[in-house]
């Protein structure tokens, strides 16, 4: 009876453990939030350039359990056209220990589209920093890109 008893246990933990559907908190993960860049620097070969996102230009990172998406544009509205700017794009993402990788899906630049990009990433208390190359042979893209991201309050 007792074997009997056990085995009736065990078959009805094991069935209800095959329903068991697993979900990641977001709220978990130190990498999900929103994020505004500060500042940007991009270096190709011998050429630098740092990018202030604070007084021209406005960028967000958007990232949840398993999705990034990215906006920018000017703060002028498109009104200034020497200085106007659109750009947006996202995908998926993987991220194991500091090795974070942007799979990127949709970009209105869409040859940058099913490109994956693999930067190392550090979190201190609201900051957030990647470092990383982007290197798109076709488009002769080979620079060293490091963004300095602040995390929005909710």
């Amino acid at each position: 009876m007792k074997k009997l008893f056990a085995f009736a246990l065990l078959l009805t933990l094991a069935s209800s453990c095959a329903n068991v559907e697993v979900k990641i908190d977001a709220t978990k993960l130190p990498i999900a939030g929103t994020w505004k860049l500060i500042s940007g620097t991009l270096i190709q070969k011998t050429d630098t350039t740092v990018t202030d996102y604070t007084k021209k230009l406005s960028f967000i990172k958007i990232i949840n359990e398993d999705h990034f998406a990215f906006l920018n544009h000017d703060l002028t509205k498109g009104k200034d056209t020497s200085s106007a700017a659109f750009s947006a794009g996202g995908g998926r993402y993987t991220l194991k220990d500091s090795s974070y990788t942007e799979h990127l899906e949709y970009c209105n630049d869409r040859q940058w589209e099913s490109n994956d990009f693999t930067f190392t990433i550090t979190i201190k208390n609201d900051t957030l920093v990647q470092t990383g190359t982007e290197k798109i042979d076709s488009l002769g893209v080979n620079r060293l890109n490091i963004e300095k991201y602040v995390r929005l309050k909710q």
